[in-house]
């Protein structure tokens, strides 16, 4: 039996019967807020761009040889989240959480009866167990930093956490708020460069909500995930982006794997503590400026007559990027929203663009952790005091009470 394909005009909404259902951004509840579809069959779409966007070339690779199937629709069965998460209170309005759906990890359930009906819907969250082991473990068990609990931390070095994978969907309207842009100068943007790919984000401003062809987020959660969300409990976090060349290949230029580690090693002493430890691993290599660009850098700064100095780090970086980091950190807290976190209490990180995102989404700090001077690597010395010239990082370890975060009792509802 040959497949049916559809080629689909999308310059104009559909009317009548052929409009999909209405995304109601910030609605309190699934039912309220509505499906997000970005499937390419079964019709009904009703956002830019397709579901595991960063993927989409690669399914089409797949479907063009004939390995998959274009109008496959995975079965959900026995896929349901290992941990209740939420609902929470910043799930609703517009504008706490604008770069992920709070209820991507519950729509086999919340839109059962939509799936079943042939709307092609699919998750954008997934949550499991599993066990990690890091060779630092053991070299920290050795020395005492750590010691085996059975449950958290086992005697062979192997660590127990929750897993979380979160791919991006982007409210266009609450991201435009965010980066203080229009909507339409954002749109524009957009569709220029990256070379038209998605007509309809200029010609259907109807749709507001996009997927985009972007990396995911990660998070590894040590002990108890409520404890993440119980204020009478302790959270430690490490919020990191990726650096591939260190993070996974231990490349000494940078403190990216040892501060990763040292976070690590926190997290796990706070889970043990009773508390819970918190990893965000966000897929944005090379400040978002790609591997590529990291590599030409790095070439550049080697091969600097004056040698590669602090004073050269980002002019290097500005001089083949244009630009010194393209993270967007404002982004960044919206996972936290989504957690149901108001509060952490020991942040390791130095870093005044990660602090200052928090601080502005109303999400409070209790202490943040500077990573120990004996785990930098010689080699990455040269960065670490190119940052802290660039404001990147604090000397204050313990945060200071500011307009937006005065006590640690305070929540997100009281900004």
């Amino acid at each position: 039996m040959s497949e049916t394909r559809h080629i689909v005009l999308t310059s104009h909404p559909p009317t009548g019967s052929r409009k999909p259902p209405e995304i109601r951004w910030g609605a309190p509840g699934a039912q309220a807020r509505g499906p997000v579809i970005g499937g390419m069959s079964g019709g009904q779409r009703n956002v830019i761009g397709t579901h595991s966007g960063s993927y989409g070339v690669y399914r089409a690779l797949a479907i063009a040889t004939g390995q998959l199937k274009s109008v496959h629709r995975p079965d959900l069965t026995h896929t349901r989240p290992s941990v209740d998460i939420g609902p929470f209170p910043q799930w609703e309005g517009e504008d706490r959480i604008v770069s992920m759906d709070p209820y991507g990890h519950i729509v086999a359930d919340a839109f059962g009866a939509d799936i079943a009906a042939g709307r092609p819907i699919q998750p954008t969250i997934a949550i499991t167990k599993a066990r990690i082991m890091l060779p630092e473990f053991k070299e920290a068990i050795a020395s005492g930093r750590l010691v085996p609990d059975g449950e958290i931390l086992t005697e062979t070095g192997e660590a127990s956490v929750t897993k979380i994978a979160i791919e991006p969907v982007w409210y266009l309207p609450g991201l435009a708020r965010r980066l203080q842009v229009s909507e339409v100068s954002l749109r524009r943007a957009l569709f220029e460069y990256t070379g038209g790919m998605f007509p309809e984000l200029v010609t259907r401003s109807d749709l507001k909500v996009f997927l985009p062809p972007i990396g995911s987020i990660t998070l590894y959660i040590f002990g108890d995930p409520a404890a993440m969300w119980d204020r009478t409990k302790r959270l430690a976090c490490r919020v990191h982006d990726e650096c591939n060349g260190s993070d996974v290949f231990g490349s000494d230029i940078c403190t990216c794997r040892p501060y990763l580690t040292h976070g690590i090693e926190e997290c796990v002493k706070e889970a043990q503590e009773g508390g819970a430890g918190l990893i965000v691993y966000n897929r944005k290599e090379g400040r978002a400026l790609g591997e590529v660009t990291k590599f030409l850098v790095y070439n550049a700064r080697k091969r600097n007559p004056a040698g590669d100095t602090a004073a050269a780090y980002f002019e290097k970086t500005e001089c083949v990027a244009g630009v010194q980091d393209m993270r967007f950190q404002s982004l960044m807290p919206d996972v936290f929203h989504w957690l149901g976190i108001t509060h952490i209490d020991r942040f390791v990180s130095m870093s005044d663009m990660k602090y200052n995102a928090l601080a502005e989404a109303g999400i409070t700090v209790g202490e943040r952790i500077p990573i120990p001077d004996e785990l930098i690597p010689g080699d990455a010395q040269v960065e670490m005091d190119a940052k802290k010239a660039a404001g990147y990082y604090t000397d204050e370890t313990v945060s200071k009470p500011s307009d937006l975060t005065q006590t640690k009792g305070r929540g997100l509802d009281d900004y």
